[in-house]
């Protein structure tokens, strides 16, 4: 499956196969990847876990 993203999202990829490397065919260029059809589900809960883990809340303005 061809992939398109944005190079910080391609570099948590990268990180994310250098475990196993079950999931990129081939590095295509700075946006580009080949993913393996059959991990794309799961690639795709680690990188939403990995962005909820890295994104901070807003801090609640009270105005009171």
């Amino acid at each position: 499956v061809l992939i398109e993203c944005d190079p910080s999202i391609k570099a948590i990829i990268l990180k994310i196969d250098q475990e196993k490397h079950d999931y990129i065919v081939e590095d295509l260029d700075d946006q580009t990847l080949v993913i393996k059809e059959i991990q794309l589900p799961r690639l795709k809960e680690k990188l939403d876990e990995i962005l909820a883990n890295t994104q901070q809340l807003p801090e609640e303005s009270g105005s009171e």
